[in-house]
């Protein structure tokens, strides 16, 4: 008879010594610090970076492979070495330092928002994880959350949105799927790494509210979610301290006021300090060799000895160490001894479904979409849709199953040394063909926009595949399409009235030409099955049912900040030729507080090319019979359209920030799949910590008391039903 994992797992369980079973994570991690060495307590503290030169060390663990790092373990006490992968996306192999290792690469995390779909990346981070696992990592780097505060940020593609209920749930969705399979998942990076020009270097400045009620809001959420085994603090200063060593925001807070009993380790290259890092909160130093000094290692020994860092601490320090891999399963069901077989074919399944949930039908006009089956000569063009689809740089680049038919080293830049422009070889052309067999389907690489015009003209109907590449460790310098595409869009449009568009994208862009089409998707860096998704929206076998997680502005100057801070410095380095110097020191304010995104837009008024949360179908939605009781909104929802579809209906409630000023905020939403004609009544359980403002003088949140006006729309702009909402406060808010 053969067992499943699960049922193995249960009855094992099942098996554990009574008073090891009655007792506490924490307990049970106690107990073994008591057992523990001094060397061996120091031993947990610091990791090693895998080096490809001079940076190893002798005391590194032997069984070490090409990856983020790892933590040597102590058998004779059971607690296992912590062998780490970035993996925000996939299992993660860059640069192919792992000659021949592939993976199942996800949608980008911010299309994963899109779907506002948590299961899907509850499934997605289960994947992720089970693949983890086979191949012997058992901490995942992954679960990022910050907010999206800038439209051009170059990680925007590695988190989940501008609103902090939004990202917060769908983050901590992700973790609980990668825990699931008894390994360590983080959530990063701990708090406000909000751009990464100048990450090494900037001060972060923001209020104690206005902090509050958005990006620590946003981890607070996913924390409560997902219950991560790691918070991983983020290389910049916060209001004048590192992240690292801040002790406001990993003392005061997380350990603090939110009783976070796991552990925080560094980014890489985060460390700062000795005696302030470990008095702040900070539990373990990350790839040592990459910090100026191995701060946790000799120097942290040196620093008890001298009574600057009491041995409580360290104590202290291993305790979260250990009860965050006690508490995931890891310490009692350990990694498999050798690299286990995989179900790629399963795990692509699940990237495809993500990718056809996260897909946003922007634009729609007459109906150009679906493609109609009386068009019989179709011509792709740009964006090496012939072979592949793009894929976000940095240390969340997955080397997908299938190969990499396009990858295009960077010459000069800040992700130069790691980031490669990378396609997965998920091909849009090869999908189209094969779903419609009976069209004849070309392909132009765009590089002429006069050869792409004409075969456009030609055509019945052109698709334009339009790109724009984000890396890690750079940000965008403007929201334009590169390398010409605007002009190349127009030209096609001007050529064929029948044109629709096809983003990839790490975030959102200008769309000069969009008068012009009338049709535009966002697939965003839609993962290694991409290509088969966008075919199956574009020909409507699936329903494009993706929402904006972010907003896209109609110019850059609508943003709280037109261009990342700090590119002048960056700009005046380089030209001075010490593109290696590090940058001076400079400060980031964000004078938007709380009203991030979306709130943004309302506090100014300004109108954005398309809102926070929408997505049209190829159906449609009313909404009618609104009641609200306590926490809780009903509302029927009908599909009033001649096709099945996915809704997304948002409710929205307008309250007051710490300084007074009233926007209307994300506070829940549901989604449902509807026949045409059919109605169906839903509840959305509304979230009372998206009205709530944080009162620093009482060091608590408040909740407002008067009714407060609420809407049900189809983005954070339409109001197709409004109400009141009076929130009954949780206990313990």
């Amino acid at each position: 008879m053969r067992v499943s994992r699960s049922l193995t797992l249960l009855l094992a369980g099942a098996a554990l010594v009574s008073p090891l079973a009655a007792q506490t994570p924490t307990e049970r991690a106690t107990a073994l610090v008591a057992r523990m060495t001094p060397a061996e307590k120091l031993q947990l503290v610091h990791g090693y970076w895998y080096p490809t030169h001079s940076l190893a060390t002798p005391d590194m663990p032997a069984d070490m492979v090409p990856s983020a790092g790892a933590i040597a373990g102590i058998p004779r006490l059971g607690i296992p070495t912590l062998y780490e992968s970035d993996a925000s996306l996939g299992v993660a192999n860059q640069i192919e330092e792992r000659k021949g290792d592939t993976a199942t690469a996800l949608p980008s995390a911010l299309a994963t928002a899109a779907t506002f779909d948590p299961a899907i990346a509850e499934a997605g981070g289960a994947m992720i994880g089970a693949e983890a696992r086979a191949k012997r990592f058992n901490v995942l780097l992954a679960g990022g959350v910050n907010l999206t505060r800038d439209p051009w940020g170059g990680r925007d593609f590695e988190y989940m949105g501008e609103d902090a209920l939004l990202a917060g749930m769908m983050a901590g969705a992700s973790i609980a799927g990668v825990q699931s399979n008894h390994i360590v998942s983080t959530i990063k990076h701990y708090v406000l790494n909000a751009q990464e020009t100048g990450r090494m270097v900037l001060d972060a400045r923001l209020g104690e509210a206005a902090l509050r009620e958005s990006d620590l809001l946003a981890f607070k959420i996913a924390i409560d979610r997902g219950h991560p085994g790691s918070v991983m603090c983020a290389y910049m200063r916060v209001n004048g301290d590192y992240a690292c060593e801040n002790h406001h925001t990993l003392t005061d807070i997380l350990k603090g006021d939110w009783a976070y009993p796991g552990w925080v380790m560094s980014d890489w290259g985060a460390v700062h300090s000795t005696d302030k890092a470990a008095l702040a909160g900070l539990d373990q130093e990350s790839g040592q060799q990459l910090d100026h000094a191995p701060y946790f290692d000799a120097a942290l020994a040196e620093a008890v000895k001298a009574g600057r860092v009491p041995q409580a601490r360290i104590d202290d320090m291993v305790t979260r160490i250990l009860t965050g891999v006690i508490e995931t399963g890891l310490m009692d069901d350990p990694l498999p001894a050798k690299v286990q077989p995989i179900d790629y074919a399963a795990h692509a399944d699940v990237a495809q479904r993500d990718a056809e949930e996260a897909i946003v039908l922007l634009k729609n006009e007459h109906g150009l979409l679906p493609l109609a089956t009386s068009a019989k000569r179709i011509v792709l063009i740009g964006a090496h849709a012939d072979v592949g689809v793009l894929s976000g740089g940095g240390s969340s680049q997955v080397r997908s199953v299938g190969g990499v038919p396009v990858e295009i080293p960077l010459t000069s830049g800040e992700a130069a040394s790691f980031a490669r422009i990378t396609y997965h070889a998920s091909s849009p052309f090869k999908a189209l063909r094969t779903a419609l067999p009976g069209v004849a389907i070309s392909y132009v690489d765009g590089s002429d926009p006069v050869a792409a015009a004409k075969a456009a003209a030609s055509a019945d109907l052109a698709i334009v595949f339009a790109w724009q590449w984000q890396t890690e460790s750079e940000d965008a310098e403007t929201l334009a399409l590169p390398a010409g595409q605007d002009a190349l869009i127009a030209k096609v449009a001007a050529a064929n009235p029948r044109t629709a568009v096809v983003l990839e994208t790490g975030g959102p862009v200008l769309m000069p030409w969009l008068a012009k089409v009338p049709a535009v998707i966002e697939a965003w860096y839609p993962g290694q099955r991409g290509g088969e998704a966008i075919a199956a929206v574009l020909t409507g076998a699936v329903d494009p049912s993706g929402h904006l997680p972010i907003t896209f502005p109609a110019a850059e100057s609508q943003a709280p900040r037109p261009a990342p801070i700090g590119l002048d410095l960056l700009h005046q380095r380089d030209a001075a030729g010490h593109a290696d110097a590090p940058l001076p020191m400079f400060e980031v304010r964000y004078p938007e507080g709380a009203n991030v995104g979306y709130r943004w837009y309302q506090k100014t008024g300004a109108k954005p090319l398309f809102p926070f949360g929408h997505g049209l179908s190829y159906t449609g939605f009313r909404y009618a019979g609104l009641a609200v009781k306590g926490n809780e909104v009903r509302f029927t929802v009908t599909n009033s359209g001649q096709r099945a579809g996915t809704d997304v209906p948002q409710v929205y409630v307008e309250a007051p920030d710490d300084a007074g000023i009233k926007t209307y905020r994300l506070a829940g939403w549901t989604r449902l799949a509807l026949a045409p004609g059919q109605s169906k009544q839903v509840t959305v359980t509304l979230d009372p910590r998206t009205a709530a403002t944080w009162n620093v003088a009482a060091k608590r949140w408040t909740i407002p008391t008067a009714s407060l006006p609420l809407a049900v729309g189809h983005d954070a702009t339409d109001h197709a039903l409004t109400g009141a909402v009076s929130f009954l406060a949780p206990a313990g808010l």
